[in-house]
């Protein structure tokens, strides 16, 4: 199978994954990055559950694959290959800017425009059942 993660991607990423620390003797041997960034965009890319892949495929475990999704997540791994890779495009003129989009609700709002009102909660009103009906008050009875 030919891998994802080509030798210029993975020129790219190597950088910004952490160095792991010595781990103490024992356990199961560390999975490479590059063999487990290959497993977590098979997944992605797949869509297959993460215990679904096959550790046939030399990816890792699918658990050992999303640990380190979740791993590189954490230490801002993700964002900072987004970045690289903007900053790439945008040097070599391969970014379309005329195809991009803003969401306003991130931009803040002009000066002297007055601030959004907030939408005041609505209260819950309980609608009559539609299976029962309402007996009344109950009274106990004296046994006589």
């Amino acid at each position: 199978m030919k891998p994802l993660v080509t030798d210029e991607l993975w020129a790219m990423v190597a950088p910004l994954v952490p160095r792991r620390r010595a781990q103490p003797k024992g356990g199961r041997p560390w999975v490479d990055d590059r063999a487990a960034l290959n497993g977590i965009l098979f997944v992605l890319r797949s869509g297959i559950p993460w215990r679904m892949l096959q550790t046939k495929l030399g990816y890792g475990s699918g658990v050992t694959c999303w640990r380190r999704l979740r791993e590189w997540q954490r230490q801002g791994v993700w964002r900072r290959l987004h970045q690289l890779m903007l900053e790439r495009l945008a040097a070599t003129h391969r970014i379309d800017w005329t195809r991009a989009s803003l969401d306003s609700r991130s931009l803040a709002a002009k000066k002297g425009e007055p601030p959004q009102v907030p939408t005041p909660p609505t209260k819950a009103n309980l609608a009559a059942s539609t299976t029962s009906s309402s007996t009344g008050k109950a009274s106990r009875s004296r046994s006589r």
